[in-house]
């Protein structure tokens, strides 16, 4: 893979809040003391205004008693702006679990906030909240920050920045994450185009023909057992190969003009004889126990 080129500044302020993290993690830092090294990450690395854009202890109103979210991001001012992101924080050296993310969810919910964002300041997850019948969160991605590469932090933290957020970024993000949903890749490789040209590119490779099927059984090797269950509900269209006649090079007796008419006239009738795709359902392979 390339090589990202990285900003120096900005490597420099990653740098600068890992070793802000592992201090505070050596330290054992209580909540209060992780949560103002997690405002500097978002100032210093994110470049949000800690006054104008970081809602602290905002209150959410839900069907009991009003509760306090630890963070809010709202890059539209004023008080009709609505949370882009909420935030949950948790102490450094403690481990993110569901537990967390249910308190947040709730909160996000009942704030019409799409973004949940949980950290101990070591660890952050990004979640969407899609508002259905039940509402459904999901990860979109999770990063550490003493163990990942810089690259990789940058890329993350871009994200979710002030500049991101603002211009609608994390819009362009969950779009681009259902267009890569399993079931939307599998449809696309399963597709009658990309199997006629999955197969072309393998028997160049290696002189062996195979047939539809053979890749669609290929495929499956390949998946894990979330892509296996989207794979159930695809319907996959194999089209029927055409056989192709093989013409005898052997010399053949002088034909009149009105033969050889004949004959091309045929061959064109032929030519134009079609195949009818048919659509099969892909059948689970057998499975034993959970």
């Amino acid at each position: 893979m390339p090589r990202t080129t990285i900003d120096k500044q900005v490597r420099k302020n990653i740098l600068s809040v890992r070793r802000l993290i592992q201090e505070a993690e050596k330290a054992d830092c209580n909540e209060s003391e992780t949560r103002r090294r997690i405002e500097r990450i978002f100032e210093s690395l994110m470049g949000y205004d800690g006054f104008k854009h970081l809602s602290r202890e905002r209150a959410v109103r839900g069907a009991g008693e009003t509760e306090h979210v630890d963070f809010a991001i709202q890059t539209q001012e004023g008080d009709a702006g609505k949370p882009d992101i909420m935030i949950e924080i948790k102490r450094v050296c403690i481990n993110l679990a569901p537990k967390h993310l249910k308190q947040v969810s709730s909160y996000a919910i009942n704030a019409g906030c799409e973004w949940i964002l949980l950290t101990n300041s070591k660890e952050w997850r990004l979640y969407h909240v899609s508002f259905g019948q039940p509402p459904i969160t999901k990860l979109i991605h999770k990063w550490n920050i003493l163990t990942d590469d810089v690259a990789l932090l940058a890329n993350r933290f871009e994200l979710i920045s002030y500049k991101n957020v603002k211009k609608g970024g994390l819009g362009n993000l969950w779009q681009k994450t259902n267009v890569l949903h399993p079931k939307n890749l599998l449809q696309a490789i399963l597709s009658d185009p990309s199997l006629k040209s999955i197969r072309r590119e393998l028997r160049r490779d290696s002189g062996v023909a195979l047939t539809p099927e053979d890749i669609v059984s290929g495929v499956r090797r390949l998946l894990n057992e979330t892509a296996l269950s989207e794979l159930e509900n695809i319907h996959i269209s194999l089209s029927k190969p055409k056989t192709q006649r093989r013409k005898r090079k052997t010399a053949e007796p002088k034909k009149t003009q009105s033969e050889s008419q004949i004959n091309k006239d045929v061959d064109k009738t032929d030519s134009n004889i079609s195949y009818t795709n048919f659509e099969e359902t892909a059948q689970p392979e057998n499975q034993s126990g959970n």
